[in-house]
């Protein structure tokens, strides 16, 4: 299907609501709306991730895993917009043809997850987020992957179910878990690990 954009402004949305793929108009936080931007969201900060990712791959120890992971990352990237898509269409309104997600979806991303951390050394405590530039902004797309998910949970019970995009946004979580963890490890930068000890720090004098 071809598609022109000539104009970003529309000035339909200014009312507050905005347009589904099936024409419907909802308030523009409607669990729905709120899900899909939230994927939106995800898919912003996982460009950020690709940014840092460029300017830090040669401090990769391989830099032909610098690489595979950015293929990864866009992968997902254009996933995220299948995911946006599926949201923006009740069931009804679907097309035979219209790429949705699907529990091979999920799958793929349990295989990453197990080909990724097969690298890794045993995880034997809770790990802070941070370390390298690619590895925090990794974290940090984790953390809006679970919002995601919580905004997709929450469609499910108040609207419409999405079971399949609910497990895929689960997977994903684990996925940039794993992958934050690579980054640091690739990069030869240390974990940082929770201390349930820690003292205070030393406070400026006065």
């Amino acid at each position: 299907m071809a598609l022109r954009i000539t104009r970003v402004y529309t000035r339909t949305g200014d009312d507050g609501k905005t347009g589904l793929a099936s024409g419907d108009r909802l308030p523009k936080n409607h669990p729905r709306i709120e899900a899909i931007g939230t994927i939106d969201e995800l898919a912003a900060q996982l460009g950020v991730v690709r940014c840092e990712l460029k300017a830090e791959q040669e401090s990769f120890r391989d830099s032909s895993r610098a690489h595979l992971l950015d293929q990864l990352l866009e992968f997902i990237c254009n996933m995220l917009f299948t995911v946006g898509g599926d949201l923006a269409t009740p069931r009804q309104f679907r097309h035979p043809s219209m790429q949705i997600v699907t529990p091979d979806d999920a799958t793929f991303l349990e295989k990453a997850c197990d080909a990724w951390n097969a690298h890794l050394p045993p995880l034997t405590d809770f790990i802070l987020p941070g370390g390298t530039r690619t590895a925090a902004a990794l974290h940090f797309a984790r953390t809006i992957a679970r919002r995601a998910e919580r905004c997709a949970i929450t469609l499910t019970f108040e609207d419409e179910p999405y079971p399949d995009v609910v497990i895929y946004l689960n997977r994903l979580s684990d996925t940039l878990f794993i992958l934050a963890r690579c980054a640091n490890l690739e990069q030869g930068g240390q974990e940082i690990i929770w201390r349930r000890e820690l003292p205070s720090p030393t406070l400026p004098m006065e």
